[in-house]
């Protein structure tokens, strides 16, 4: 018949193990909320570097209202000579600020 072991009667070899066993958790968590840590604040880091990923334009601040610049701007050209309206789905901005409709 296995022996029982009432109240603070316990091995002192199986309490040093379950503490081994809980520390060993607690380190895991750790590294797996300081992993998860590191990887959200690289894709914020990437949203913050580069927020118009995949647009043809940037938004430039100009007093109250923003342009909106080509990547490929002439840098001859002034702000104020960019549109202040996002162009639509099939119209382009041009270098030096012309909006044309984009060839289907």
């Amino acid at each position: 018949m296995p022996k029982t072991f009432e109240g603070s009667e316990r091995p002192q070899e199986d309490t040093a193990g379950e503490e081994r066993e809980m520390s060993r958790l607690r380190s895991m968590r750790k590294w797996i909320v300081v992993g998860v840590a590191v990887v959200f604040f690289g894709y914020l880091m990437t949203i913050v570097v580069n927020p118009y990923e995949g647009e043809r334009f940037e938004k430039v601040p100009h007093g109250d209202h923003v342009h909106y610049v080509p990547k490929e701007r002439n840098e001859d050209v002034p702000i104020s000579e960019f549109p202040t309206e996002k162009p639509g789905p099939n119209e382009r901005i041009l270098p030096d600020g012309r909006v044309v409709q984009e060839r289907p």
